[in-house]
């Protein structure tokens, strides 16, 4: 919904679209007033607020190009003075990148806040009575959205954990590992070489897993490419880190689908391809996209080494890979299928209902 709300007959009571009686139209013209008046005034502070987002995501696009460009010098012809500047870069990019993942929330939460006041200034000024429903009635689309906002909440923690326990764990080793090198240095130049040789490796790996999870936490790729566009932009990504042959067989119409539900398609995408690269061991996987009777479909199969999917709920395993998916597919009323078994690959399937009119 776009344009700000006036209301030129509502002063006096019986005009505009509230032809009622004696003190229902004053009363209720004002209250609608009032909403539309708060939902202009939200969302000037919306575009404020959006305007600051994107100043603040260029300046970290900047950062990030002057630290790739001065990791790759320095790796030719490295010098005390660029360690110095990568150590400021790294610095500024981490406090750049925490206070995005912030205000990105923050902007979900005013886009969410100005929808409800939009709709609700609709519920009153054009009499709609679509959103009175009884309470046992399914989720309405706002309660789905916050429900989606807290999933984007749950999934930043889930990264945050990750990046926890993978990249800065392995970070405080590499200083340890640089104190050992530092004592062995005058003693033994070989064995010296030979640790910053691993040390190197290991935070080059480091490395593509950090750019892996920041990749997560941008903002998604759906307006700028669209659904199939954003697909393979994740295929191409995690092919370049994994070397795994991903192929791609998109032939269901992403206009089918509701930006809720693309988003969620999209991430289930993005979580399903990084379960291929981190445990599959596979040599070749598939992304498709479907249509067929029971709705719209997502596909995604690997050969690799597969597990079996019964004795992980028997033993109570906690896998958050799929139980992220699994709340993703319920958000939208999707149904959501493993398919596993030990040394026969793993297909994961998303199923997303759509009407017959829809499907033609």
């Amino acid at each position: 919904m776009s344009g700000s709300y006036t209301w030129p007959t509502m002063d006096a009571p019986g005009s505009g679209g509230f032809p009622r009686a004696g003190g229902f139209d004053v009363p209720l013209a004002e209250a609608t007033a009032a909403i539309g008046t708060s939902a202009n005034t939200l969302r000037a502070a919306r575009e404020r607020y959006r305007e600051a987002y994107l100043g603040e995501q260029a300046d970290w696009r900047i950062l990030r190009t002057e630290l790739d460009e001065l990791e790759l010098h320095a790796r030719d012809d490295g010098s005390p003075a660029d360690a110095a500047r990568l150590r400021e870069l790294r610095a500024r990019l981490e406090v750049t990148e925490t206070e995005l993942g912030r205000h990105r929330a923050e902007l979900s939460r005013l886009n969410l806040a100005l929808d409800n006041l939009e709709t609700t200034w609709l519920f009153l000024a054009r009499n709609d009575g679509s959103l009175v429903m009884d309470p046992s009635s399914p989720a309405t689309t706002t309660a789905l959205q916050m429900r989606i906002v807290e999933a984007q909440e749950a999934e930043r923690s889930r990264l945050a954990q990750e990046i926890h326990d993978g990249p800065a764990q392995s970070l405080t080793n590499a200083i340890f590992q640089v104190q050992y090198v530092q004592r062995v240095l005058d003693q033994d130049i070989d064995v010296a070489r030979s640790e910053l040789h691993y040390m190197g490796e290991l935070l080059r790996r480091e490395l593509s897993d950090v750019r892996s999870y920041i990749s997560q936490l941008r903002p998604p790729l759906l307006d700028q490419l669209g659904l199939e566009g954003a697909i393979r932009d994740t295929v191409e990504h995690i092919t370049a880190l994994s070397g795994v042959e991903i192929t791609t067989e998109l032939t269901a119409s992403a206009g089918l689908l509701g930006e809720a539900e693309q988003t969620v398609v999209l991430r289930v995408a993005q979580e399903a391809l990084q379960n291929v690269r981190k445990h599959s061991m596979a040599a070749h996987a598939t992304v498709a996209t479907l249509l067929t009777g029971e709705g719209w479909q997502l596909v995604i199969t690997d050969d690799g080494r597969g597990f079996d999917l019964g004795a992980v709920v028997a033993r109570g395993r906690r896998n958050f890979g799929l139980q992220f998916m699994r709340e993703r597919a319920a958000l939208i009323g999707a149904r959501f299928e493993v398919r596993s078994e030990p040394n026969g690959g793993t297909t994961i399937i998303l199923i997303i209902p759509v009407s017959a009119k829809e499907s033609r």
